[in-house]
This record gives structure tokens, C-alpha cells and sequence, in this order.
């Protein structure tokens, strides 16, 4: 018989788990970057062994990789990732759209109607970060919305590898505004309550993003000495 052992809602190392996710997302340790592990530990007052615990964590999620007798790094998305990524990525969020129309009551397309008029403001403001993270909870919300928890657990599993780009596309001129008028379709489809049309308006807005991509990493290899925003990555 097993002992009675209360547990703690969250052990340590899934606390620093947490909070490495969020380094990582965020863009404070950038992709290819190796991860100071000694620094950390001292900065968070934690043993070497939770947070080795924790790196175990991000690698199994694909966000770090482990490289014997060197240490853990973040995962480098390449170009070829982003060409194999973004059409799944369309495919699924697509769907999302879909379902999350079908389902979506008075109240659901009110919160994103709200989130879409942040997204105007931000636009407005030319805050590309805003933007970005505004933009992750818009997505979020109408995978959220769909309420199919098989296309919520395979979206939600690639999205953490779009992120990673950290909204990299929105630094190439114009796409911020471009961005916003494919959520205007968007949630217009939402609005008219047209399922077929959301899904082709999130659809399309994916395979922007990727457009987008490529022709800033073409501008970007003909002047090398151009620099990607370091919080807009």
C-alpha cells in the first residue's frame, strides 16, 4: 500500500521550467544561444540540479538541445524549418478558425473584437512588441475558442516553435500593416459568422507571415550589416 505523501502543486525544477519557457519566448536568451547555467543558478538562488532538471524539461518540448560536454543552447529555427512549419501551421490554425466560428457565441466575438482593437492601437503606435504579443493571445484565444482539444494539443505543440521567430516577419517595412488588415478579414469572417471565410482569412494570414519572412531574410543577405530588432525578433 502506498504511504499517504501530500504533494506540492509545483515542484521547483517545473518552476524553473517556467521560467526558462519564458526567457526563451520572450527573447532574452535568443535562438542559437547557449544557456548560462551557472549564472542563472546564482541569479535564482537554485541548485544546479533543478534547473539541469528543468533544461530536461524544454529539451523534451524541443526548445533547447543538449550537447554532451558543452552544455544546453536553444534551438536554432532554420529557413528550411520555417518552409516545413508555417503551411502545417496555416493548415491547423485554419482549422481553429473554422471550429472556433462555429462555436463562437456574442460574448467570444466581443473578447476578440477587443483583442483586435488593442491590436489597431498597437499598430497605430508602431510597437512591434505590443503587436507581437497581443497577436500570440489573439491566436490563442481562437485555438482556445475551437474547443477541440486534439487540434488544440498539435497547434499548441508547434506554436512554441513559431514563437521561437518571436513575430521575426513584423520587422520588415509595411508588414505590420499588412498584418492588421488580415485581421480586419478575420474578424470580419468572425463577426458575419462565416466559418469557410475565417478559415481561408487565418489561412492566408500564416502564409503572409511566411512570405514576410523570406523577403526580410532576402533583404537582410543583401546588407549583411543590418541588425533584426532585438525585442521583435
Amino acid at each position: 500500500m502506498v504511504e499517504p505523501t501530500p504533494l506540492r502543486a509545483t515542484s521547483l525544477h517545473d518552476s524553473v521550467a517556467e521560467r526558462l519557457r519564458g526567457m526563451v519566448f520572450d527573447g532574452e536568451v535568443a535562438s542559437g544561444d547557449w544557456i548560462d547555467e551557472k549564472a542563472l543558478a546564482a541569479a535564482w538562488q537554485v541548485s544546479r540540479t533543478p534547473l539541469r532538471e528543468a533544461l530536461k524539461v524544454l529539451a523534451a518540448e524541443g526548445l533547447v538541445e543538449l550537447v554532451p560536454h558543452r552544455g544546453c543552447r536553444v534551438v536554432e529555427i532554420t529557413e528550411a524549418d520555417a518552409d516545413a512549419l508555417f503551411p502545417v501551421m496555416a493548415l491547423l490554425e485554419g482549422r481553429c478558425a473554422f471550429e472556433a466560428c462555429q462555436r463562437a457565441d456574442d460574448e467570444a466575438v466581443h473578447q476578440l473584437r477587443r483583442l483586435h482593437d488593442e491590436l489597431e492601437r498597437h499598430a497605430a503606435a508602431g510597437s512591434l512588441d505590443g503587436y507581437y504579443r497581443v497577436n500570440h493571445v489573439f491566436h490563442s484565444a481562437v485555438q482556445q475558442l475551437a474547443g477541440n482539444r486534439w487540434l488544440d494539443r498539435v497547434t499548441g505543440d508547434l506554436r512554441r516553435f513559431v514563437r521561437l521567430m518571436r513575430g521575426r516577419q513584423l520587422a520588415l517595412p509595411g508588414r505590420i500593416e499588412a498584418s492588421l488588415n488580415e485581421h480586419r478579414v478575420l474578424i470580419d469572417a468572425f463577426e458575419q459568422r462565416d466559418a469557410a471565410r475565417a478559415e481561408r482569412a487565418m489561412h492566408d494570414h500564416l502564409m503572409a507571415q511566411l512570405a514576410a519572412l523570406k523577403k526580410l531574410r532576402r533583404a537582410q543577405a543583401r546588407s549583411p550589416k543590418a541588425k533584426e530588432p532585438g525585442r521583435a525578433r
